[in-house]
């Protein structure tokens, strides 16, 4: 055979090879695709039932629910040069804060270098299923923040709540004018879905509620329970049937019109809480108690990188871990396990400043705002947020004064660390700075 018929057999032979590999790969990544999103409906569309299903299940969670509460790295911290004892108050600058602000916003690894989001296989599967191209395009020429509502104070026909509505006004009036100076972002940075992702919705009396932990969000959540009808009392709801059972939907489960029309007719509703007594909170709950979760994965992790000649029980249970332990943890970008939706930042779970809530609660006057809000909504009148502690109810609530005695085992430099992680969330929410 001539050279030129040898040159021309093999390269078709490659051709064909290269063609074959291809269709196969393609045919890979759809049952790839297929089976996630086979997986996504089936966690959209589980827990539903009726008030007397409402079981306790089992308190270790499952690979899946741990996963669930961790999340992304969050940007680089660095130590402050020197000694120094004050440090620039970034609502002087308003050119830093609002770069700081863009830069925090979106959640690392989620950022596109050209400035566009990057969809998933799974994402456009979805779309292409439910026919939804138009709305995905829509929302990402839409205006961001969405435009804030008065509140429908229709239902409100008590005089007593004079007080509580003025409070609401200033606190709505306050994060929407820290926004509009320091937000800088005419659109949303990450993932529309992952933004939605900590949100609760109730449909029957048209709630969204982003969840914060550690700042009232198990009692919320029995209020849409019932609410929703799935219980008669808050009273009568266990802690793992809240948090485990998965009676609520989140937002991120509905499609993309579904998202878009809750977020602009429903009321939505944030509750936050002092960063400082939230992360003490959080650390006496995950690590103070027995937890068969928060100390094999984060307790074992935060050991054996930051107490030095650890004893061998430590490193195989991962409990007593120190709160200056934890802290060294919280700050290290480099941290040895991810991040945890019950000491993230409200800001990185809520994104306040692209989401304008209509209600913004605050912890420290819990029950006031949270049954104003209920007046709000036309909730049941003889629906009241229940005021018991939640788990541990034995152990002192975390106070300010709680809180002094945790932050006297760390240094000034890591407790002004502490707030210069948090201080978006003490600025934007109009908290006192803490005597550092």
């Amino acid at each position: 055979m001539r050279p030129q018929g040898v040159f021309l057999s093999v390269l078709m032979f490659g051709v064909a090879g290269l063609l074959l590999f291809m269709y196969l790969q393609v045919g890979i990544e759809e049952q790839h695709a297929g089976r996630v999103e086979k997986r996504r409906e089936q966690k959209a569309t589980s827990g539903w039932g009726p008030a007397n299903d409402l079981q306790p299940v089992p308190r270790a969670l499952t690979g899946g629910d741990a996963r669930e509460h961790v999340t992304e790295q969050s940007p680089k911290f660095h130590m402050p040069e020197g000694s120094k004892e004050k440090k620039e108050n970034p609502l002087l600058n308003p050119e830093r804060f609002s770069r700081v602000l863009r830069e925090t916003s979106p959640s690392q690894g989620e950022g596109h270098p050209s400035g566009k989001t990057a969809e998933s296989p799974t994402i456009k599967l979805m779309e292409k299923h439910q026919g939804t191209k138009t709305l995905s395009k829509t929302f990402r020429g839409m205006s961001w923040p969405l435009d804030t509502r008065p509140l429908n104070k229709s239902l409100v026909k008590d005089n007593t709540w004079r007080e509580a509505d003025a409070t609401q006004e200033k606190r709505r009036s306050f994060l929407q004018e820290f926004c509009r100076k320091y937000g800088g972002a005419s659109h949303p940075q990450s993932h529309l879905f992952h933004m939605v992702s900590r949100i609760y919705v109730e449909d029957k009396h048209k709630v969204l509620y982003c969840e914060v932990p550690k700042a009232g969000c198990s009692n919320w959540k029995r209020i849409l329970m019932v609410l929703n009808g799935l219980a008669p009392s808050a009273y009568n709801i266990s802690h793992d049937a809240v948090h485990y059972g998965k009676h609520l939907r989140k937002l991120d489960s509905f499609d993309l019109k579904g998202i878009h029309t809750r977020l602009n007719t429903y009321t939505k509703a944030v509750f936050v809480r002092d960063p400082m007594e939230r992360l003490v909170s959080a650390f006496r709950d995950k690590f103070e108690h027995p937890n068969s979760y928060y100390h094999p994965v984060f307790g074992k992790a935060i050991i054996k990188k930051y107490r030095p000649n650890a004893c061998e029980k430590a490193f195989n249970n991962g409990s007593g871990v120190k709160f200056k332990e934890f802290v060294h943890y919280l700050l290290d970008s480099h941290r040895p396990v991810g991040m945890d939706i019950h000491w993230e930042k409200v800001s990185k779970l809520c994104y306040p400043c692209l989401i304008n809530y209509d209600f913004v609660g605050k912890f420290e006057t819990l029950e006031e705002d949270a049954n104003y809000f209920l007046q709000l909504i036309g909730a049941p009148k003889e629906l009241k947020f229940p005021n018991f502690k939640d788990r541990h109810s034995s152990d002192e609530r975390t106070s300010a004064q709680v809180v002094r005695q945790y932050l006297k085992d760390l240094t000034r430099t890591e407790r002004q660390l502490i707030y210069d992680f948090y201080h978006l969330d003490y600025l934007m929410f109009n908290y006192t700075t803490p005597f550092l």
